[in-house]
């Protein structure tokens, strides 16, 4: 859902920056790699030492790269499949960056393992999120169920809830990382199961497929 409107919503907000980035030449697929660098940056130089705060603050500047970039290739009619692959490849370096580090911070001077491991997971679960859809769309099936947590939902609650904990907000890091934790599980699910339907689907309408449920008598 958030990925639905508030992208809609902050891609009429930057339009006038993406326009003059067009104006002066700067290509999209350099925006991608400079905010992607802006991000990891952001996520390992403060995440690891605690400064959550500042670090949410630098990574939260540069990620809306993501919605620059597109809006840039909008403009000049060139959406190109390298382009898509591009952001797509390094959305899933960025998201890595910023849950292994608040990994790493948990593991080390965080000093709480259990954290430290639900932000793996939501690291892993995150990346398969993704792989369901890339690799059922590679079969030629349809994987259009959004599902619970999407990306947006992902990083806007590590990112809000990683700053509030610099702030000195008690718990709201390990409520928002068991958040993401159970929402990515379930959002795998629903994917799996909506491409499950798709491929059953497709193997009964294929020529000579058996009745549902059929054998010969």
């Amino acid at each position: 859902m958030l990925n639905k409107y508030a992208r809609a919503f902050f891609t009429r907000v930057l339009n006038p920056f993406a326009s003059f980035l067009v104006r002066k030449g700067v290509s999209p697929d350099t925006v991608t790699l400079l905010g992607t660098l802006g991000v990891v940056a952001g996520a390992l130089v403060f995440f690891p030492f605690g400064h959550f705060f500042v670090g949410t603050l630098v990574i939260t500047a540069f990620i809306f790269s993501d919605l620059v970039d597109g809006n840039m290739a909008r403009q000049i009619g060139k959406s190109t499949k390298w382009g898509a692959f591009l952001d797509s490849t390094l959305d899933r370096v960025a998201d890595a960056a910023i849950f292994g580090a608040l990994a790493v911070w948990f593991a080390g001077d965080g000093d709480n393992l259990r954290l430290a491991v639900l932000c793996v997971f939501c690291l892993a679960s995150g990346q398969v999120v993704s792989y369901t859809k890339a690799r059922a769309e590679s079969l030629g099936l349809k994987c259009d169920v959004s599902g619970l947590v999407e990306r947006a939902e992902r990083l806007v609650g590590v990112l809000v809830a990683t700053g509030l904990a610099g702030l000195g907000v008690p718990y709201i890091q390990e409520v928002a990382l068991w958040a993401i934790a159970v929402g990515s599980f379930v959002t795998i699910f629903q994917r799996m199961l909506a491409v499950r339907k798709e491929a059953d689907g497709l193997e009964m309408t294929r020529p000579g497929a058996a009745p549902e449920g059929g054998g010969t008598a």
